[in-house]
C-alpha cells in the first residue's frame, strides 16, 4: 500500500482532474457502520441514510441511521472498557506510544484520507492534503509528547508532603461538525485518549467518511476494544441527543452551531455531565492607516473564503480605516476574481462548494437581501461555468448597514463585507456589537494600539498583522455566545480528566 499511496500523492499534486482510486471506491461502495468494540456493526433498526457529495449532488454511499439502542451499546461498551482499565490504568509514556502511532497512520493515509475529505465536504483538495490531514496528525503527535511532560505536582508543608495528579474521567462523549471534520475530530480525540478515557464519537452526519477510515486505523495503533468507538446519525431526536442525555457520559466535547450547544446544554443537565462548547463567530478584521496593505489584503482574502467561508474563525467583517479604505477595496476585490473555484479534486482548485444545497440556500438568503444602496462588489451567485453543486463564488459586499442580518448573523459561507472608518474607539464597538466573540485580526504597524485594540475587542482569540496562526498549547475559545470553556494544551488535558489530591502527614 506505501507505494500506492506514494503514487496517489503524485496524481494528487500534479494539478489534474483525480479520479478516485479503485480501492477507495471498493471501500465506499459498502455501507459505512459504526463502530463499537472495535467491531463494525449494523444499527439496531437496519436503516441507512445516504452521503452526498455536495459538489456533484452524487450519491457517495450509505450509512446506518443509529437510534437509541445503539448508543446505549456504545456507551456500554466504552464503560466497560473503561472499568476494565486496558487503557486507563496505562502510564503516560505507554499511552503516548498508540497515540503517537495514530498521528504517523494518518500521515500515511494521507492521499485517501485527503481525497475522502474533498469527497464529503466539497472542499478543494489542496486544503485537505496540504492542512486539514497533515493538522490532524499534529494533534496527536502534539498531545502525546506534551502530555508525558505534564508533571505530577509535589509540595512539601511541615510534616505533610502533597501529591496532585490527574485520572481519566471515565466515558466522554464527542460531537463534531462537518466543516473541518478529520481535523476537529482528531483535536478532541488525542487528548482525551492521552488521558485515558473511552470516547463515543458522533461525527456529522453529512460528514462520515473520515471518522469511518480513522476508526480503521486505531485497530492498527492497537486501541484496546471500546475505548474508541464511532455512532452515525443525526442530533435532535435521534442519536446525537441520546448520547448528550446519557447520565453515564461523564463530559461533552461540543464544537457547532451556538443554537445546538444551546440545547445539548439541556440535555446534559441530567447529569450534570462536564461540557466544552466552541459555538459560533462573527469575526472581524480591522485594518488601520498604517498597514501593509498588500499583506492585510491577502491574509484577509484567506480569512474570508477558505474553506468557502465554512470556518468559525473567518472574519466575514472587515473594517478599513477611511484613508485607505478605496486602495484596500479594488485590491481585495482583484485579488477575490482570482481565486479559482472549480472540482475540488483538482490541486489548483482553491474554492469548492459549501456543504449542501440547504446549507447555499441559507447563505443565498442573506445575499438575496442586498438591495440599495448596499452593493454586491463581486459574486453573489453560482459561477456561470459550473451547471451544479453547491457553489457560490467570493461575494463581497459594500454599503451594508451595520444593523442589518448581513452585518450581525453568522452566514457562514464565502460573504464579505467591507466597511470604512475612521475612529477607533468607534470600530471597536461595532466588532464588540453582535452576539458572538470568538476571533479578530488587527492590521497596523504600531505596536502600541495594537495590543490597546486587542485588548479591548470581546473575543476569544485575536491576532494582529495575522490570521489563523496556531499554537497546540495556547487555550482556544470563544467569548459571550461562541463557546463554553477553553481546548488547546493543558485546557484539554484539564477538561478531559479529574485531579486528585494527596496529602501524607509524616509520624515522628
Amino acid at each position: 500500500m506505501e507505494s500506492l499511496f506514494k503514487s496517489l500523492e503524485d496524481e494528487i499534486v500534479s494539478g489534474k482532474d483525480i479520479s478516485v482510486p479503485e480501492f477507495l471506491k471498493t471501500w465506499l461502495s459498502k455501507p459505512k457502520l459504526n463502530f463499537i468494540g472495535n467491531q463494525l456493526c449494523e444499527s439496531n433498526s437496519k436503516k441507512v441514510f445516504c452521503n452526498t457529495n455536495p459538489a456533484t449532488e452524487e450519491d457517495l454511499n450509505w450509512v446506518v441511521l443509529s437510534d437509541k439502542v445503539d448508543v446505549e451499546k456504545a456507551i456500554t461498551v466504552a464503560r466497560e472498557a473503561f472499568n476494565k482499565g486496558d487503557w486507563a490504568k496505562l502510564t503516560q509514556s505507554q499511552r503516548a506510544q498508540v497515540v503517537k502511532k495514530l498521528g504517523d497512520l494518518i500521515l500515511q493515509h494521507r492521499a485517501p484520507l485527503a481525497i475522502l475529505e474533498s469527497l464529503d465536504t466539497g472542499k478543494p483538495i489542496f486544503e485537505t492534503f496540504e492542512g486539514d490531514i497533515p493538522r490532524a496528525a499534529s494533534n496527536f503527535h502534539f498531545f502525546a509528547d506534551f502530555a508525558k511532560e505534564e508533571e505530577t505536582l509535589q509540595f512539601q508543608n511541615g510534616l505533610d508532603e502533597h501529591q496532585a495528579f490527574r485520572e481519566p474521567l471515565g466515558v466522554v462523549a464527542l460531537i463534531t461538525p462537518w466543516n473541518l471534520p478529520l481535523y476537529l475530530e482528531t483535536w478532541k480525540i488525542a487528548p482525551a485518549l492521552m488521558m485515558g478515557n473511552s470516547i463515543v464519537l458522533k461525527p456529522s452526519e453529512l460528514t462520515p467518511l473520515t471518522a469511518c477510515y480513522f476508526a480503521e486505523l486505531t485497530l492498527q495503533a492497537g486501541l484496546p476494544p471500546g475505548v474508541f468507538n464511532v455512532i452515525h446519525g443525526f442530533g435532535d431526536k435521534a442519536a446525537g441527543e441520546f448520547l448528550v442525555s446519557d447520565p453515564r457520559i461523564d463530559a461533552i466535547s461540543f464544537t457547532g452551531e451556538t443554537s445546538t450547544g444551546r440545547a445539548i446544554m439541556r440535555s446534559a443537565a441530567v447529569g450534570p455531565t462536564r461540557v466544552s462548547f466552541e459555538l459560533g463567530g462573527k469575526g472581524a478584521t480591522v485594518i488601520f492607516e498604517d498597514a501593509d496593505i498588500e499583506m492585510a489584503a491577502t491574509e484577509t482574502l484567506r480569512a474570508g473564503f477558505r474553506n468557502q467561508g465554512q470556518i468559525c474563525l473567518a472574519t466575514p467583517r472587515v473594517f478599513v480605516h477611511e484613508s485607505v479604505y478605496s486602495k484596500f477595496k479594488e485590491l481585495f476585490v482583484e485579488k477575490a476574481k482570482q481565486i479559482k473555484v472549480g472540482n475540488p479534486l483538482n490541486y489548483s482548485t482553491r474554492m469548492g462548494s459549501l456543504i449542501g444545497r440547504e446549507h447555499w440556500e441559507k447563505v443565498m438568503s442573506y445575499v438575496c437581501r442586498v438591495e440599495e444602496p448596499m452593493k454586491v462588489l463581486l459574486g453573489g451567485d453560482r459561477p456561470k461555468e459550473i451547471k451544479k453543486g453547491a457553489f457560490l463564488g467570493p461575494t463581497i459586499l459594500e454599503n451594508v448597514p451595520l444593523d442589518h442580518k448581513i452585518s450581525r448573523e453568522e452566514i457562514f459561507g464565502p460573504v464579505v463585507s467591507i466597511y470604512s472608518f475612521s475612529d477607533e474607539s468607534a470600530v471597536v464597538r461595532e466588532i464588540n456589537s453582535t452576539q458572538y466573540g470568538l476571533s479578530a485580526s488587527i492590521w497596523t504597524r504600531n505596536t502600541e494600539r495594537a495590543q490597546r485594540v486587542a485588548r479591548s475587542i470581546h473575543a476569544g482569540l485575536v491576532w494582529i498583522n495575522c490570521w489563523f496562526a496556531r499554537d497546540l498549547r495556547v487555550p482556544f475559545g470563544g467569548q459571550k455566545r461562541s463557546g463554553v470553556g477553553r481546548e488547546g494544551g493543558k485546557h484539554s488535558l484539564d477538561f478531559f480528566s479529574e485531579w486528585k489530591s494527596v496529602c501524607l502527614r509524616r509520624t515522628q
